[in-house]
């Protein structure tokens, strides 16, 4: 058998595992199903998205070679910028912050990112810390040659998790009735439900935030710890009409979830995981035990381990 020579790393992103939980599932609900993104190259979900943002503005000139791209983000995305930037040779400026976990920002820093960190409230994620990592990443993409991926207002995002529709479609040989999906940019949970509900209309699409910062449900904003979503205003990107429930999550309750998944169901997830199981694990009691509701795991608990979410665990 011979390897193509077009074979890169690009092509590692997608095609993920789809694997049911049994010990952190009631008895008493549907099945709930896990999509393991952390297989993705940077081990997120965001690979998708970073890998249609700079192809689609490859492909229209808006993006050019030798140019820098720069953009906003609490790590996720700047890592799996990072990752194409490598592969396709672009330089990557990363406006970022303290209030993200230091593992996320030395995995841009390895593959080669600039960072410039923007101070946080006492490390939480807050409307206003947004506002400023957004503000400079503006400024800096006033320089020449400069593409900014500006991932909040980035309708290319969406397109990249048309994708992942696809493949939970295949996995679950359309036998699915939810999808479970936290809401930061709003792109993923809006592509996975705008191909979905081709397939089949009546899915009942669930988005998550942090019940902390409830805006979408009409509340104020607040501080939180689920790290990548949540910004504390309504995204850009947000489409209304593909939702048909919003769930809030606390901070609590999403770490505690991500602990037990590692524990129980040796899965090892970031914050956002834990959120998207405790919503799913809800969705999957209100449709009845028949339902099959399906949900991510958007990162690995490897960016996290020196968080409070794993790395003060003590052996009992």
């Amino acid at each position: 058998m011979s390897i193509s020579s077009n074979c890169n790393i690009l092509q590692a992103i997608g095609n993920t595992s789809l694997v049911q939980l049994r010990s952190v599932v009631p008895p008493d609900c549907g099945r709930v199903f896990a999509k393991l993104e952390w297989e993705n190259p940077t081990g997120s979900m965001k690979d998708r998205s970073a890998q249609a943002m700079i192809s689609r503005a490859e492909e229209d000139g808006r993006l050019k070679p030798g140019d820098t791209i720069v953009e906003y983000t609490g790590g996720s995305t700047g890592t799996s910028l990072a990752l194409i930037c490598v592969a396709k040779g672009y330089r990557l400026h990363i406006v970022t912050s303290n209030a993200f976990s230091q593992e996320k920002l030395d995995h841009m820093s390895a593959l080669g990112a600039d960072l410039t960190l923007v101070p946080s409230e006492e490390g939480l994620t807050t409307k206003r810390l947004i506002l400023d990592m957004i503000e400079a990443a503006k400024e800096i993409a006033q320089t020449p040659h400069t593409y900014w991926t500006d991932q909040l207002n980035n309708y290319d995002s969406i397109a990249g998790y048309y994708p992942l529709a696809e493949e939970i479609w295949n996995q679950t040989n359309g036998e699915v009735d939810a999808f479970v999906q936290c809401v930061g940019t709003a792109a993923s949970s809006r592509g996975v439900a705008t191909v979905l509900k081709r397939y089949k209309p009546n899915i009942k699409i669930v988005v998550v935030e942090p019940a902390e910062s409830a805006v979408l449900l009409g509340g104020q904003a607040g501080p939180h710890k689920i790290e990548g979503v949540g910004i504390g205003y309504t995204p850009p990107l947000w489409e209304p009409r593909l939702v048909d429930e919003i769930v809030p999550v606390t901070t609590a309750d999403a770490k505690d979830m991500a602990r037990r998944l590692a524990r129980e169901e040796a899965l090892f997830a970031g914050t956002s995981s834990g959120a998207n199981v405790v919503a799913a694990i809800r969705v999957a009691k209100q449709l009845g035990p028949d339902a099959q509701v399906v949900t991510l795991m958007v990162d690995s608990g490897l960016k996290y381990l020196s968080t409070d979410v794993y790395g003060k665990i003590k052996n009992r």
